[in-house]
């Protein structure tokens, strides 16, 4: 079985959004569509919600028409759904491990304050073992057609290599541009040595180091993806703010995913984390492979 683009809905703006994205992804990558909604019967003292049937026949009347309005609008889409009773983290990382990746809905209120990602979709993130691309729904650039998708690159060619591939499939798919965005900052002192100061003057220093980085990591995804066009951008910075800048004229950003576990659980990396609080885009997260 051909594995899916897959999309969680919950009913919401946002969710209707990535649903939206989710089926234009489908459609370019010729693939079918899959929607997920995770479903737990719920009593509440305060308000009467009604039994385990009248909570699920909403549930379904919910779903059954967001997918109805998706297929209507893509009639040679093949489209699919699930209703899965459960916590909503763990049915959408068992989604996302039988998926080519997971579109979700990501709230937003407002430039300044951007992405909101809630605890949901962060364990996801860190959890899920395909790419996660979050949508807002009132994302400027979901349609942007024309513009180019910007992949983050850092480390060696190894390092970000799935967020490589993702990112020139997306272009590929789409006939669009791919720019490629490395940001660097000087080392401390202390890094300084004999031996890395002559490789530094070697190569024509630090930033001419960098772009020698970069271009090594795109090379292989360039003579595999000979039709996309790619242009690169290495600038001494932070790494999130950089990436941010190159996303304001994005169609899709793509980060790599560096999940690290700490006393209060799992958290994504500090880059993927600004750029999915802030960027004006669909972002997508693709852990390491």
């Amino acid at each position: 079985m051909t594995a899916p683009v897959t999309a969680g809905v919950d009913g919401s703006n946002e969710s209707r959004a990535a649903l939206a994205w989710a089926a234009r992804e489908a459609e370019r990558r010729r693939l079918p569509l899959h929607v997920v909604h995770a479903w737990r019967f719920e009593v509440h003292d305060a308000v009467d919600l009604g039994d385990r049937d009248d909570q699920g026949r909403r549930v379904h009347d919910m779903v059954d028409g967001m997918v109805r309005e998706v297929a209507e609008r893509h009639p040679g889409l093949e489209v699919t759904c699930e209703i899965a009773e459960g916590r909503a983290v763990d049915v959408l990382t068992a989604a996302a491990a039988e998926a080519q990746l997971l579109v979700l809905g990501s709230r937003g209120h407002g430039v300044l304050v951007g992405f909101l990602v809630g605890s949901v979709g962060q364990q996801v993130i860190v959890q899920a073992a395909r790419p996660v691309v979050l949508v807002r729904a009132d994302d400027p650039a979901a349609e942007a057609a024309g513009r180019d998708i910007v992949v983050g690159q850092q480390g060696g060619p190894d390092d970000t290599a799935q967020a490589l591939r993702f990112a020139f499939e997306a272009a590929a798919a789409r006939g669009a541009g791919l720019r490629a965005v490395r940001a660097w900052t000087l080392p401390p002192a202390f890094a300084y040595s004999p031996g890395s100061l002559q490789l530094l003057d070697e190569v024509g220093g630090l930033e001419s180091f960098e772009r020698t980085a970069l271009e090594q990591a795109l090379r292989p995804w360039r003579e595999r993806f000979p039709d996309v066009p790619v242009s690169e951008h290495v600038e001494m910075g932070s790494a999130g703010q950089v990436l941010l800048a190159a996303a304001e004229h994005a169609q899709l950003m793509v980060v790599g995913r560096r999940a690290c576990r700490t006393a209060v659980g799992a958290r994504i990396g500090s880059v993927a984390h600004g750029v999915l609080h802030h960027a004006p885009c669909p972002v997508a997260v693709v852990p390491p492979g």
